[in-house]
């Protein structure tokens, strides 16, 4: 078993985890995820911000989105961001095929 203390590092260590790996896939857009697994990083940093609150710390929504996409998230769509192709607007909000 193992104590929370120890569950809350690899949590943490997790979630530090997931950022580097998005970070690292900038080619994977915010649509490709919602349609692949159901969230995307706006998800990410909008539960980021209701976890701080949740402990009594007030983070920006903006705070959160940079912790999430690294940067801030205006520069992310600027650099990174692509217009949504017919194929993935047409899977939006469609069921996640497993």
């Amino acid at each position: 078993m193992i104590d929370q203390a120890t569950q809350d590092r690899i949590d943490a260590a997790v979630l530090r985890r997931l950022l580097e790996h998005l970070d690292s896939r900038k080619d994977v857009q915010n649509i490709d995820l919602m349609n692949l697994a159901g969230f995307c990083r706006n998800c990410l940093s909008k539960w980021y911000a209701q976890a701080a609150r949740d402990n009594g710390q007030e983070v920006p929504d903006e705070a959160a989105r940079e912790r999430v996409y690294g940067m801030p998230y205006g520069e992310w769509k600027q650099r990174y961001q692509t217009e949504a192709g017919a194929a993935q607007k047409a899977a939006f909000g469609q069921p996640p095929k497993l």
